[in-house]
């Protein structure tokens, strides 16, 4: 039994990790960098749940806002799947993260627009949250150069 079970984590770990690449193809960004949006985002937690002060809610190994759940319903995708299938969420979020980079370009600006939004205003925690996922980045970057 313990085979097993060890068997399917790997399995399941191989195909987690084929999304990323397959979501980072798509939507032209790179791996890494959905993997530390993720990290920040969740602590990789594909059932992370966030209340927000705005009222919203964030779900998911993405953490995707609420805000968008009309949107993504009329393509079958509902709160439930986006905490029950890891790919969806990172498909999803790899999404929201080339809508940001078709507004700001390739930068950091577009990777905090992923958390903090568009409105002018929020420029600092844009930056803020840009920080933390560069510095995740960075390690990432590093550890796989081993």
């Amino acid at each position: 039994m313990k085979k097993v079970i060890l068997l399917l984590l790997i399995i399941s770990q191989s195909a987690l990790a084929n999304c990323w690449d397959k979501a980072a193809h798509y939507y032209h960004v790179d791996p890494y960098l959905l993997y530390a949006i993720a990290n920040v985002e969740s602590g990789m937690n594909p059932y992370a749940v966030g209340q927000n002060h705005d009222g919203t809610r964030d779900v998911g190994l993405m953490q995707i806002n609420s805000s968008h759940f009309t949107e993504l319903e009329t393509r079958g995708i509902d709160e439930h799947r986006l905490m029950a299938e890891p790919c969806t969420s990172i498909m999803v979020g790899a999404s929201i993260l080339s809508g940001m980079i078709k507004v700001y370009g390739y930068n950091w600006e577009a990777v905090g627009a992923y958390n903090a939004g568009l409105k002018k205003e929020n420029y600092p925690q844009r930056m803020i949250y840009a920080h933390k996922v560069w510095k995740k980045y960075q390690q990432l970057k590093l550890a796989a150069q081993y």
